[in-house]
């Protein structure tokens, strides 16, 4: 069970996991060592999963997100497995979510350009059958949170 201080404290872990443990005991009015414990349980319970860096898909020529809406016949187990798989194989692939409703997975793709979605079009198409496969370029980008609210846990 989280308390007020946990949740203070993967707040600002989202913001900034390379924060200093003496800054964020100050922050959650603990000390250093108690705030250690805690983010150590935190991790240990996993709530915290892992410690990453967020890179600025600009300065690696990768500004352009596509998202592509896939419709199966097909959705055995194995059929699954095979998806899986061929997602995995593409790296510019970055988020897969299987969906309700008349379409069965939304796909995020980051590439370098817009011409650059066939390239990743065949080898997918070329690791596994789909019924149906539509393209959406993003024009902008609104909102893009790495953070997730902490109140409901």
């Amino acid at each position: 069970m989280l308390d007020d201080r946990d949740r203070l404290l993967l707040d600002l872990l989202q913001e900034d996991a390379d924060r200093p443990v003496g800054e964020l005991a100050e922050r959650a009015a603990l000390s250093p060592s108690a705030c250690s414990r805690r983010i150590q349980r935190l991790r240990d319970e996993g709530y915290v999963k892992r410690r990453v860096a967020l890179v600025d898909r600009r300065r690696i020529n990768l500004p352009t997100t596509v998202f592509v809406i896939v419709k199966t016949s097909r959705h055995s187990g194995g059929w699954l497995e095979e998806f899986k798989s061929a997602l995995a194989a593409i790296p510019e692939i970055v988020e897969v979510h299987r969906l309700t409703g008349n379409v069965d997975y939304i796909l995020k793709i980051v590439l370098p350009d817009v011409e650059h979605y066939d390239t990743i079009y065949k080898r997918l198409v070329s690791r596994i059958e789909l019924f149906d496969v539509s393209a959406y370029i993003s024009m902008e980008t609104v909102k893009s949170e790495t953070a997730v609210p902490t109140r409901y846990a």
